[in-house]
């Protein structure tokens, strides 16, 4: 029975490393999967897209892209895109338009309501047009944008 004990007590321990081992690896890489899930911060677009809090007044999640960006996201983006979609996409890994339209659109709302966010809605705005140029531009700054909205409490 001790031999039993001390077996199972030496596999979970084994098992206990090897798995924090891998979610560190995933974190790492930002790779979601089974031991390691999105990160549901507040200030994430799975958060906004999960509608688990009231939207900022000067941007409601019915609103367009286009009313909210600006004309130019025209030649990117459907015109009927709402915010709430874009929070919700989840093509940002082959599509970094889409990327920068979920980020972009998370780090807009928490411009607005949450104090102390890195960027101003100006600012979110401008750099979310100027990235509209090329796909290296939208990945950069739909990466910034990721990590400004991860940091963000």
């Amino acid at each position: 029975m001790a031999s039993l004990c001390t077996t199972l007590l030496f596999c979970l321990l084994l098992l206990l490393t090897l798995s924090s081992h891998f979610v560190a690896e995933a974190e790492r890489h930002g790779i979601p999967g089974f031991l390691y899930t999105r990160s549901r911060g507040r200030c994430t677009a799975q958060f906004w897209s999960g509608r688990r809090e009231a939207w900022p007044r000067m941007v409601p999640e019915t609103s367009t892209v286009s009313n909210v960006f600006g004309s130019r996201v025209y030649e990117r983006y459907r015109s009927d895109l709402t915010l709430l979609e874009a929070t919700a996409r989840n093509d940002e890994e082959s599509n970094p338009f889409g990327g920068l339209v979920k980020e972009g659109t998370a780090a807009l709302l928490n411009s607005y309501a949450r104090e102390g966010f890195p960027f101003k809605p100006w600012q979110v705005k401008t750099l979310f047009i100027k990235a509209l140029v090329s796909h290296a531009e939208a990945a950069s700054q739909a990466n910034n944008f990721l990590l400004a909205n991860q940091a963000c409490s």
